[in-house]
């Protein structure tokens, strides 16, 4: 099955820039409640994923003892944590692994851009409805 169906837009996600400082991360990620978010470029390109893990940690080690002057950029606290991203020809089958590690897969188009992501919780339903089936045929 193709991905396209579980595929969560981008327009209808929260993601944020790369170069949007640790406050503009944490208010975003507050805003929706998320506890990871993905992070682009602005060419449109996946950069990583932003937990609040990621963004805790910094703060605590960071020199800025004021959030709101904390002009640190995302982009400087990814240093190549990311959710692995994945072609949107691939298979759900091809997801069901990954999604073990990680609460979303980020998808991209064939030149490369972001364009959203199938959420864990969506392979897991499919998977579930898929052994229903095939339980009712027995």
């Amino acid at each position: 099955m193709n991905i396209l169906f579980f595929l969560k837009p981008k327009h209808e996600i929260a993601w944020i820039y790369d170069n949007s400082t640790i406050k503009q991360a944490l208010e975003k990620m507050r805003h929706h409640g998320f506890s990871a978010i993905p992070v682009i470029d602005r060419a449109g390109r996946y950069s990583g994923t932003l937990s609040e893990g990621d963004l805790l940690w910094e703060v605590l080690d960071g020199p800025a003892d004021n959030l709101a002057k904390d002009k640190r950029r995302i982009k400087d606290i990814l240093k190549g944590r990311q959710n692995a991203p994945v072609n949107v020809n691939e298979s759900i089958e091809d997801l069901f692994l990954m999604a073990v590690h990680q609460n979303f897969i980020p998808v991209e188009d064939d030149r490369g851009l972001f364009i959203g992501i199938v959420t864990r919780g969506d392979i897991l339903q499919f998977y579930h409805q898929k052994m229903q089936r095939e339980q009712n045929c027995d």
